[in-house]
């Protein structure tokens, strides 16, 4: 793979000169038509110590507007991003919508250093591998140009460099432990390098190797990516994306209309179970705090069903700085400007700790949907990048508990009525309340296909009988105990 660089034909230098004043010119051009069309560029430059990554990037930003680039160079994880899901700190970094982001260094550097180092076994590694190619193949699908170099130098260039770097004191910063290491183990650097760049490189996110010998031939070699790169997805960025099929197993699930709503539970018996699983509860938190489990609850269902109640007979439970509440609303601009997944992946709890979504990533397929703010490729697409997210964290150690909360049309009615006629409740009750209502129908078939197509058996749905709250409310402390204990068992072996 690397050694895909010497099919190259390096030109005179006469000619690099010009070439790369037309790539430049071009890029200008280029960033402007990419705010227009809120094309987001994403570039991650990896490749051996003192290759001159830094120099061509320099070379590369040169004359591009700051409001709308970013560079940032990544180092190994702190220990809060070791606390985080892998690709926490690299979905976080993506750009909105008609801006670049440069990342010196990214998940392959992470991932081969832990190879390297002996840090991950070989089923991490698979893992890791098909996360990154997971990551930037859902990049792609929503409208991302994500392009990748790999800046290689002979064993004998990296080793001059390193020397010359040294013994210059302005210039010595430049050359950390890591570049001495991986020069001193030259060649099996080589191999753990190449094997993850054949194992990640795809037709939609190829491998750049860049031949990085001459600093301006290196620098004509990306700048000349970059805008083919460009150009393309400026003419192709409003195809249609295919479907991927599931490849994640599913549960059985059941049609909301064949769920019995008429469980009920007494209030002396609401009482004393309600204290005896809160009392459960804490205790399995300080457990799963201990053991670095995180734990993540997803609520969505009808308006009135009774979320709220329910959320707060959990947390009540819990150790208040070991949780967060997330009340999720309509994407503000800077979200809607990033992938859809973009503002959950910056939500997720730190391990040891509780993050309890109110409303969630599954607004793609329902209001989403329903109310047009998306295409209909977008949120048939979603489903496997739900399926997807959501096995991430799955493999990372969460728990993971989806509740919706269930009512009927008529319960809903009274409960509306009810709000409306309340003054201290008229703030529960809105418009659109009363607008989503007239979609229930809708609702409930584009529900029907979220739970049937979601309900993973790492990351299943459970239904909250919500005509009465108080039966609702202990059943899912019930499951959310069950999932912890059963968590905390495996965690154990």
């Amino acid at each position: 793979m690397i050694e895909t660089y010497k099919s190259i034909p390096k030109p005179e230098p006469d000619e690099i000169k010009q070439r790369l004043e037309i790539a430049h010119q071009r890029l200008m051009e280029q960033q402007l038509e990419m705010k227009e069309n809120k094309l987001p560029v994403f570039i991650l430059f990896e490749g051996w110590g003192a290759a001159g990554k830094g120099t061509v990037l320099g070379k590369v930003i040169k004359n591009l507007d700051p409001r709308f680039f970013s560079a940032i160079s990544m180092h190994d994880p702190s220990p809060d991003e070791k606390r985080k899901p892998f690709l926490a700190r690299y979905f976080a970094e993506i750009p909105e919508a008609g801006q670049f982001k440069f990342l010196d260094a990214g998940w392959m550097t992470e991932i081969t250093k832990d190879v390297l180092f002996d840090r991950i076994n070989k089923q991490t590694y698979k893992n890791r591998v098909n996360s990154a190619i997971r990551f930037e193949r859902s990049l792609t699908d929503n409208g991302y140009l994500v392009l990748k170099f790999f800046f290689h130098i002979s064993h004998k260039e990296q080793s001059e460099r390193i020397k010359l770097l040294l013994d210059n004191k302005d210039r010595s910063w430049q050359v950390d432990d890591y570049d001495i290491w991986e020069n001193e183990h030259y060649d099996e650097c080589y191999k753990v390098f190449d094997k993850y760049m054949q194992d990640t490189n795809s037709s939609t996110v190829p491998w750049n190797v860049i031949d990085a010998k001459s600093r301006k031939w290196a620098e004509l070699q990306v700048m000349e990516t970059i805008v083919a790169g460009i150009d393309v997805a400026l003419k192709n960025h409003t195809l249609t994306v295919p479907l991927i099929q599931n490849v994640f197993p599913l549960n059985r699930t059941q049609k909301l209309k064949d769920i019995k709503l008429n469980k009920t539970i007494s209030e002396e018996e609401y009482k004393t179970q309600l204290k005896d699983l809160q009392v459960k509860l804490k205790a399995l938190h300080n457990q799963a705090y201990l053991k670095g489990i995180p734990i993540i609850v997803a609520y969505e269902g009808w308006d009135a069903a009774g979320k709220g109640g329910n959320i707060k007979r959990l947390t009540s439970a819990l150790d208040a700085r070991g949780y967060i509440v997330h009340p999720i609303a309509s994407p503000k601009p800077f979200e809607k400007s990033r992938h859809h997944l973009w503002r959950f992946w910056t939500r997720l709890p730190k391990t040891g700790h509780f993050a309890i979504f109110d409303r969630t990533w599954y607004g793609r397929v329902m209001v989403e949907r329903l109310e047009g703010f998306c295409s209909e490729n977008d949120w048939q697409r979603a489903y496997n990048e739900i399926n997807e997210f959501e096995k991430e964290l799955s493999d990372w150690g969460a728990v993971i508990v989806k509740f919706w909360v269930h009512i009927d049309k008529d319960t809903q009615l009274a409960r509306f009525t009810d709000r409306q006629n309340t003054p201290e409740k008229q703030w529960k009750i809105t418009d659109e309340d009363w607008r989503n209502r007239e979609k229930w129908d809708l609702y409930e078939q584009a529900v029907d296909e979220m739970i049937a197509k979601t309900s993973t058996t790492y990351a299943p749905w459970h239904i909250l009988e919500s005509n009465d709250k108080k039966y609702a409310r202990i059943k899912a402390l019930k499951i959310l105990i069950s999932s912890l204990e059963k968590a905390l068992k495996s965690h154990k072996k």
